[in-house]
């Protein structure tokens, strides 16, 4: 029997080759709840591990931040700009506002994925995005 969580876990699932890092990425990422990021759901970010893949932003599909990185999530690249690695699966509203956090928060997210800021360092450094 295949087991389906090596090859697409959570509904945005992974792009050919790269299920061994999404299965092990876990140890290093920093969830970042609503009430940090202005966002409606989940977000997290990793530190950059020799992973076979540029950064990216994992969002969780399920608004009220509930929800796991692993079952209920999918990626966002943060560069060259933000887009969906599976495209069509966070509703378009969703997608503006993230890829709007990951703008505001450029630089901060690949610092971090470069190693120059700690998981401790990063919150003082996240900016929030602006409840209209």
């Amino acid at each position: 029997m295949s087991d389906h969580r090596v090859y697409r876990i959570g509904p945005g699932g992974l792009p050919p080759g790269e299920h061994d890092a999404e299965t092990d990425e876990g140890w290093s990422m920093a969830k970042l709840r609503p009430f940090e990021t202005g966002l409606p759901m989940t977000v997290w970010i990793t530190e950059n591990d020799h992973y076979p893949h540029d950064v990216r932003v994992k969002v969780s599909t399920i608004h009220g931040g509930r929800g796991s990185w692993r079952h209920d999530a999918l990626f966002v690249a943060v560069r060259p700009q933000p887009r969906e690695l599976v495209p069509g699966i966070l509703p378009a509203a969703d997608l503006r506002l993230v890829s709007e956090w990951i703008r505001l928060n450029h630089d901060t997210i690949i610092d971090f994925w470069d190693g120059k800021l700690s998981v401790t360092e990063l919150p003082a450094r996240l900016r929030k995005l602006s409840t209209p």
